[in-house]
């Protein structure tokens, strides 16, 4: 069996992470290694803990999740960061995504909603809640700009994988609809992330939308 998926939670309520890490922690492949109560101390858990995924509150004390977000996704192998809010129309959590956050989650998310979301971003084979994320850019999107030059090396092929993408489809789905295997889909998603500088799949998302893409 695979080491489990270390995961870190960053919230300044104490009886929410508690909750939380229980839930987690009933996973025999999920395992908290670290909490925080504000960004600042969230920071220093997290480089101390070298997590795969981080659960990061936006609106804390001391540091919020935006600005700790942003400084942790400056360090080598930082590991993914899902924003946790209370509503899903939140022009902070666009904003984390856009600086390179993995996802979402509202804070009263059904529990295995949350495990599956957790395994989701670390796996990197779609993205959490896609309909909620598309929703999310379309009302905080802006206008869109002429997509760059990297956009025109992809082949007709890696397109039609960028487009389906973009609107949310796992591997498993773009496959199945593609006729291709998982491993011919995934490779296609690595070399489009890699020819737009992209992060993820959500970062993926992001610049369809603020291309005229999506």
């Amino acid at each position: 069996m695979s080491a489990p998926i270390r995961v870190v939670l960053v919230d300044d309520q104490s009886l929410f992470r508690a909750g939380i890490r229980m839930v987690i922690d009933s996973q025999p492949d999920l395992e908290v290694v670290g909490e925080a109560g504000d960004g600042a101390e969230g920071l220093r858990v997290v480089r101390a803990a070298r997590p795969d995924v981080v659960l990061m509150d936006i609106r804390m004390p001391v540091m919020d999740g935006l600005t700790a977000t942003a400084e942790l996704l400056q360090d080598p192998d930082a590991p993914r960061v899902v924003m946790l809010t209370t509503f899903d129309l939140d022009e902070a959590a666009a904003r984390a995504i856009r600086q390179g956050a993995s996802g979402f989650l509202l804070k009263d998310a059904d529990p295995e909603f949350l495990l599956a979301a957790i395994r989701t971003v670390h796996a990197g084979s779609s993205v959490i809640a896609a309909a909620a994320t598309r929703e999310l850019f379309s009302h905080f999107g802006g206008a869109a700009q002429a997509p760059p030059p990297a956009f025109d090396a992809l082949t007709d092929r890696e397109r039609e994988i960028f487009a389906l993408a973009a609107r949310g489809l796992s591997n498993a789905e773009i496959a199945a609809r593609e006729f291709l295997s998982e491993a011919t889909v995934k490779t296609h998603i690595s070399r489009i992330l890699t020819k737009l500088g992209l992060r993820d799949r959500v970062q993926l998302v992001v610049f369809a939308f603020e291309h005229g893409l999506a």
